[in-house]
């Protein structure tokens, strides 16, 4: 049931995508900030009650819905349950109508309409970005939003809980960025334990994902710009979704300005691999076809997720079988 639950969602997702400022997100953006309105005094421990609330709030009854379906609901109703959550908690197409809006204005020759649609996207400065730079950015963003808004919600759907499961992992990304990011909420102890929470929650799905990107991408480079580069981020999820990404696709990601390693110069064709740590990123320079590259790698490693979600479910069902 769950692979048929992720697979009927995504289905329903590409047909009839759920808008990122839907007022189901919108209600929980709102609760988040009530909770930092009512909790917030200034102290970590006021953070933490206030998260616990939070996922209390809305895990508890998907629980409850989740098993009174189960116990008590008509033949099917579960697995609509589940869909439904699924397609809630999945932004497989939340933001790429601004990927596809940019990979076109790049490939037309039109820089300011892709610099107007990733400020838009991203809420940064795009004034007087170059191709290259507009590529990098737009592929770094497509490769953790998908992260975040797939492959993570698929790791924790496959909990013993399910659908709740997968309602704390989206909630959680939200409070670690709805606690944190705002200049106001920054380096204010409220929004550590959302923060040190999502790391915890995110730490063996963001590992997943870069195994994903690795097996359907080129792996030696994948591995070995996870090993040597990932920690040069200062997120370090952040670091090994793009050094392993970047490594798949043979494109160097990220800049020293955030915490990533330095580049390689533009007619640089080798990495030393001594002994000593390199400094430097293997790859070419992003450009207008990183962004294809990146499509076909998201979809690769979607697909390879749901392949072994069809092997789990098949291997489940088997041992169930008398």
């Amino acid at each position: 049931m769950t692979f048929l639950s992720i697979l009927c969602a995504l289905l329903i997702e590409q047909m009839k995508p759920l808008r990122a400022d839907n007022p189901i997100y919108a209600e929980i953006k709102r609760l988040a900030l009530r909770m930092e309105t009512w909790f917030n005094a200034g102290d970590s421990t006021h953070g933490r009650l206030g998260w616990f609330v939070m996922m209390a709030i809305l895990m508890v009854p998907t629980a409850v819905i989740y098993w009174l379906l189960r116990r008590y609901g008509w033949f099917g109703m579960p697995f609509l349950w589940n869909v439904l959550i699924v397609y809630l908690t999945l932004g497989f197409r939340h933001y790429s109508h601004y990927f596809t809006s940019i990979q076109l204005a790049l490939n037309a020759g039109d820089d300011a309409t892709a610099r107007a649609l990733l400020a838009e996207w991203t809420k940064q400065d795009t004034v007087g970005m170059e191709t290259s730079e507009i590529a990098r950015i737009a592929v770094e963003k497509s490769l953790i939003t998908t992260h975040r808004n797939v492959f993570g919600v698929f790791f924790w759907f496959l909990m013993p809980l399910g659908p709740a499961c997968a309602v704390m992992y989206r909630v959680a990304e939200h409070l670690a960025r709805a606690w944190n990011e705002p200049e106001h909420m920054r380096n204010e102890a409220f929004g550590q334990f959302a923060a040190r929470a999502f790391y915890w929650i995110d730490w063996i799905p963001v590992r997943l994902t870069a195994v994903a990107f690795a097996v359907v991408g080129n792996f030696e480079d994948a591995i070995y710009a996870w090993r040597n580069f990932a920690h040069r981020w200062a997120d370090e999820a952040i670091g090994i979704i793009l050094s392993a990404g970047g490594g798949a696709m043979g494109v160097r990601l990220g800049t020293p300005a955030e915490n990533a390693a330095k580049l390689l110069p533009a007619d640089a064709a080798t990495v030393d691999l001594g002994d000593e740590e390199p400094d430097m990123l293997p790859g070419e320079e992003p450009s207008v076809r990183a962004l294809q590259s990146t499509v076909g790698l998201v979809w690769r490693a979607l697909l390879l997720w749901m392949m072994l979600l069809l092997l789990l479910s098949g291997a489940v069902w088997l041992g169930a079988t008398p």
